[in-house]
């Protein structure tokens, strides 16, 4: 099985993180976005995962080849014209006989995804959402899926297309691909994937659906907290910094600093990053930051930020200097 991982978006809901990083390497509970979808593929048959990748993507392929033993490739996105085209790109790099399985890089899931690939059909992972409007949505006859609808004005469904998509039709699939782009169907100003699988279904394929029990989003600031919070309430990580309080839930990385400090609870601290006298709660700290004499709640600090005396709710970007004097 071929993987294929998306992450040439430019995370404008993100900035000024994003003017710095790429969306996927944004730090949350304890490591980046990628990490967490990285992690879940390790117990697959994974022959090779190809990044799709964009502004800033070799610091994706660093990451990558730094922390991940998978084969991997990288195919460059110049242009940004939706999720089929990107696909487009790298399907002469795919065989006809190989299944694919593909995850969009923004995106943290919690799925049983080996259970999916034993049935080797064409599946499409859905999660129940209160408003649909936001999402592609998927309309099912007889058990099958019928229609696929990309953020409609009146859904007619709750099921929301998350991001995972597992392709056991590929020859097909590479076709409607090829047909989306030929012929310039565009949704909403770009190619969309819902558009080449609709094809694909219209030609006769058959697409089952798999529940995704837990799907969270990263695309905002305040949903990236949310998703901090819950992946950190999993965890079961103590310990004890002789001078601070660390409340969990919280994630300290064992390089970071923490000197006569209260952390937590639903804090995560990245490498190397220096937090003194200073309470925080519910916030990202990321690489390098250094927080001094602060109380800080709902905030992001970016790579290298520095932080001194504010009693704020900040979104600070990598390599800014913010304080109160």
């Amino acid at each position: 099985m071929k993987v294929i991982i998306p992450v040439a978006g430019i995370g404008t809901r993100l900035r000024p993180h994003t003017h710095t990083a790429p969306k996927g390497l944004l730090h949350v509970a304890g490591k980046p976005i990628l990490g967490h979808i990285l992690d879940r593929l390790k117990k697959l048959d994974v022959r090779e995962i190809i990044f799709i990748i964009g502004f800033l993507g070799e610091r994706i392929a660093d990451y990558v080849k730094k922390n991940y033993d998978f084969k991997s490739r990288f195919v460059y996105q110049e242009e940004l014209k939706g999720l089929a085209y990107a696909l487009n790109l790298v399907s002469p790099r795919i065989k006809k006989d190989e299944p694919l399985l593909i995850i969009l890089g923004d995106t943290i899931i919690e799925a049983n995804l080996s259970q999916v690939l034993k049935k080797n059909q064409n599946s499409l992972g859905t999660h129940w959402v209160d408003d649909p409007r936001r999402f592609g949505i998927v309309e099912k006859e007889k058990g099958w899926v019928k229609r696929l609808v990309e953020k409609p004005e009146h859904p007619t469904s709750h099921q929301a297309i998350v991001g995972v998509y597992y392709v056991a039709d590929t020859p097909l699939f590479k076709e409607c691909l090829k047909e989306i782009i030929g012929k310039k169907i565009k949704t909403k100003g770009e190619y969309q994937l819902t558009d080449a699988l609709q094809l694909m279904i219209n030609q006769g394929a058959k697409f089952s659906t798999f529940e995704i029990g837990g799907w969270y989003d990263c695309g905002k600031p305040e949903t990236l907290l949310e998703t901090n919070q819950h992946l950190l309430g999993k965890m079961k990580v103590k310990r004890k910094i002789p001078g601070s309080v660390l409340i969990p839930p919280v994630y300290v990385s064992p390089t970071s600093k923490i000197i006569d400090s209260v952390v937590g609870p639903f804090v995560s601290v990245a490498d190397d990053a220096v937090i003194r006298n200073s309470i925080i709660r519910n916030s990202i700290v990321g690489e390098e930051a250094e927080i001094s004499f602060c109380l800080l709640e709902s905030s992001l600090v970016g790579f290298g930020a520095e932080v001194n005396g504010t009693f704020q709710k900040l979104n600070v970007g990598d390599s800014s200097v913010v304080g109160v004097y």
